[in-house]
């Protein structure tokens, strides 16, 4: 199985990239915010049980889709504090323990582009981060170092891409284009 791992900070425009990008390999969407909207109906963000949890359950999930040999998984996260660095360690160990291998994919945008989405209607499906003031804040004070992040195999500008595009982009980079 091939785990895409794409990153990047809030309304970097993660699930809709994948989204994309599952309806180009036909790969399932694992969005983190369905494992973080659950245990945030039982648990404060960042308890200590939240972050077990979440961890936990992330974990989980990839280990049965490896056992599954489903062909891959695109899972979406959001580098920030509350996430342990060593998350990223045990992934790429779930996974390649299991004869799988995960392709980190990072999209980025300009700090004034993710204020004008963070209020965006798309958002509030799920408890996403929508307060631009708040995003500053978290910013300022380094919530969303991702200095612990691989090298990703490929960067993208979704400012500079559109969806579809940054999609294509992935499923070229990584040798997933459907045979004509």
């Amino acid at each position: 199985m091939k785990l895409i791992f794409i990153y990047g900070l809030p309304a970097s425009g993660k699930l809709t990239v994948a989204q994309e990008l599952g309806a180009i390999t036909g790969y399932k969407l694992f969005h983190n915010h369905l494992v973080v909207d659950l245990l945030l109906s039982v648990f404060e963000f960042g308890s200590p049980a939240f972050v077990a949890l979440r961890e936990e359950f992330w974990l989980s999930i990839f280990d049965q889709a490896c056992r599954s040999q489903l062909p891959g998984l695109i899972f979406t996260f959001a580098p920030e504090a509350t996430v342990r660095p060593e998350f990223i360690t045990k992934t790429i160990s779930t996974v390649t323990a299991a004869g799988s291998e995960v392709d980190f994919i990072e999209l980025t945008c300009p700090l004034e582009e993710l204020k004008r989405r963070m209020g965006s209607l798309s958002r509030l499906q799920y408890k996403k981060l929508t307060s631009v003031p708040l995003f500053e804040q978290l910013h300022d004070e380094g919530s969303f170092d991702a200095s612990y992040m691989p090298t990703p195999r490929l960067s993208i500008d979704t400012c500079a891409n559109q969806p579809a595009r940054a999609a294509l982009q992935i499923a070229r980079a990584l040798d997933l284009m459907p045979v004509a």
